[in-house]
């Protein structure tokens, strides 16, 4: 990545602030064994709480929470968990990336959805101390309105459709390239008159090297389920178990992003294709991986291309393999910076995503 003058990233830290991870970066060295100790125990969590969820996602729902909440991850793929920038909706894919983000960052999403649905973001963080770091994100997702009927097929008038996420997001230091974070999740979703109500904890944990330009994650996404249902039976939130990494090229503006999704699930009969086909182990493994690149031109402007072969085979049916490309930009001036995105997460329609945010 491009370095400012005060040694962070162009795109991760504010010219008049430093952000978390910088502040502490010369502290890392003061207390290795009680940091190696967190984080021993973080890494113990990780391994142990995949063998007691390996069937969180039977009857799952609530699947917007799958939806991008970044332009930025949504250019790489729409999956990412790694990408180290100054960006708070990143936090949202990844707790533990709320580390990397300037204090006081406000920030407003909005997406086209299928059809004529839409979704619409916020998001806004405090650095608490040396180490600690909180944000709350919400978002909204409208389906539009409906026409209703009853079994007997008389017309009941327009209802509306609506999901409703609130995240309250914390992260804290763990050393100078550790940083571990959870967010808790409310959820509400109302469809007509019927209505839920759902829990869930999201679990990151990263390692960033600013020196080699290397970021490594892990997490726990959407641990939890209903506490009121539509109906009598409670269903799961879409569990997800990801792997990532992001590389910058040693004498290029170029920086590779991988995640590994779905990382519980290796039976053909856990993935749909558009054409009824079986998958082979091949194309299972590529289900579970989501590729991105940036190129970075200049220090406050990148270029992102990605692919997401799972989408492309869910939608191919009715479209073409290019349905799992998906592009972006980005632009940070200062105190602002603004993204965009193209990706096509529904067989209707293509969606565009904006970001914009501002340090105050």
């Amino acid at each position: 990545m491009e370095k400012s003058q005060k040694g962070c990233s162009i795109i991760a830290c504010n010219k008049k602030k430093h952000y978390l991870r910088t502040n502490n970066a010369l502290r890392r060295d003061t207390a290795p064994t009680a940091t190696m100790n967190i984080i021993r125990k973080f890494f113990i969590l990780f391994l142990l709480l995949p063998a007691t969820i390996m069937a969180q996602e039977t009857n799952a729902s609530f699947k917007f929470l799958r939806l991008p909440a970044s332009s930025h991850a949504a250019a790489l793929g729409g999956n990412n968990i790694t990408l180290p920038d100054d960006d708070i909706m990143l936090a949202v894919h990844n707790p533990a990336l709320l580390a990397n983000i300037s204090d006081k960052s406000l920030a407003l999403s909005y997406m086209t959805y299928m059809s004529d649905s839409k979704s619409a973001g916020a998001a806004f963080n405090l650095i608490l101390g040396e180490r600690s770091s909180a944000a709350i994100a919400a978002r909204y997702v409208d389906y539009g309105s409906f026409d209703g009927y009853t079994p007997d097929n008389i017309s009941t008038g327009e209802f509306n459709a609506k999901d409703i996420e609130m995240d309250f997001i914390y992260s804290y230091l763990l050393g100078g390239r550790w940083s571990g974070g959870v967010s808790g999740k409310f959820i509400y979703s109302k469809y007509e008159s019927y209505s839920s109500v759902a829990l869930g904890v999201d679990l990151g944990i990263n390692y960033y090297n600013e020196e080699n330009d290397l970021s490594l994650s892990f997490v726990l996404k959407n641990l939890g389920g209903e506490i009121k249902s539509f109906e009598d039976k409670n269903h799961k939130l879409p569990f997800d178990l990801q792997l990532g990494i992001t590389k910058r090229l040693a004498h290029a503006p170029i920086r590779l992003s991988a995640t590994l999704t779905n990382l519980h699930k290796w039976s053909a009969d856990d993935f749909y294709n558009a054409d009824g086909s079986e998958d082979s182990f091949s194309k299972l493994l590529l289900k579970h991986l989501v590729f991105g690149a940036d190129v970075l031109l200049g220090k406050s402007f990148y270029a992102s291309i990605g692919y997401n072969y799972r989408i492309s085979q869910e939608l191919s049916s009715e479209g073409t393999e290019w349905d799992g490309l998906t592009l972006g930009a980005g632009l940070a001036l200062n105190r602002f910076k603004f993204g965009i995105s193209y990706s096509k997460l529904h067989i209707s329609s293509s969606s565009l995503m904006f970001n914009a945010s501002y340090n105050l």
